[in-house]
């Protein structure tokens, strides 16, 4: 069975996500095809579009490597933040259907009922479906690829410290979700840009040591974050 490119793309860029591959570590097709347990083919076609979203660059005699993106790269993100996420919410407005509209009340009122009892770690998730579910009801796949990208390279570079108020962080997202809901494009594109520049000030870039000379991270940490992806329950 042949092994899709995006399920390998998918394991290797949580990895590079979640710093099991540090910046500037070399990426080689043996050793990542071994890893993910799948041959060198999805591999080679999965680091092409990494290189293609940032996370990833070609470096001569040493081939693939992860990306080391600077300060003012990662300053940029943010700023395309507060320009796209603003237009999926206009979008969303005009286009979503109501199974987005169920999908996205029944996060506010979770991310509410959490946010009363200070369930920290479950608010960080739902923030993350509730973006996502706001993204996909815009109804355009350009723009739907562009947010999920840019959500992967914040997380990527930046460090997110919960909102001192969530209550009130998730009453902005129920407020958004009223404008989507009553069709009032300007609106929800005004609460959307409003919710992103609070949002931002919650953002600690990440300062990672000096990556390794090894190809892949220590084996502990590579074992404990072990992905299969050529069996039925792997990552696609």
């Amino acid at each position: 069975m042949r092994i899709p490119a995006h399920s390998v793309c998918t394991a290797i860029r949580e990895d590079i996500v979640s710093g099991v591959f540090e910046r500037g570590s070399r990426l080689t097709e043996e050793v990542l095809a071994r890893r993910y347990g799948v041959s060198r083919v999805p591999v080679r076609e999965a680091l092409r579009t990494l290189e293609s979203e940032g996370f990833v660059v070609t470096r001569r005699h040493a081939g693939a490597c992860v990306a080391e993106p600077d300060e003012q790269e990662a300053a940029d993100l943010l700023e395309v933040r507060m320009l796209l996420e603003p237009l999926g919410a206009a979008r969303a407005a005009q286009r979503r259907t109501e199974a987005h509209l169920k999908v996205l009340r029944g996060l506010v009122r979770l991310g509410q009922e959490r946010a009363r009892r200070g369930e920290g770690e479950d608010l960080r998730s739902l923030g993350g479906w509730f973006h996502e579910t706001l993204a996909q009801a815009s109804g355009s796949p350009g723009l739907i690829a562009l947010l999920t990208q840019l959500r992967h390279k914040i997380a990527w570079m930046y460090v997110v410290d919960q909102p001192s108020r969530p209550a009130d962080s998730w009453a902005e997202h129920g407020a958004i979700v009223d404008a989507v809901a009553r069709g009032d494009a300007e609106r929800a594109r005004a609460l959307a840009a409003q919710h992103a520049e609070r949002a931002i000030a919650a953002h600690r870039l990440r300062r990672p040591g000096r990556p390794g000379a090894g190809v892949v991270p220590r084996a502990g940490r590579v074992r404990t974050s072990q992905h299969v992806v050529n069996t039925p329950s792997g990552r696609h």
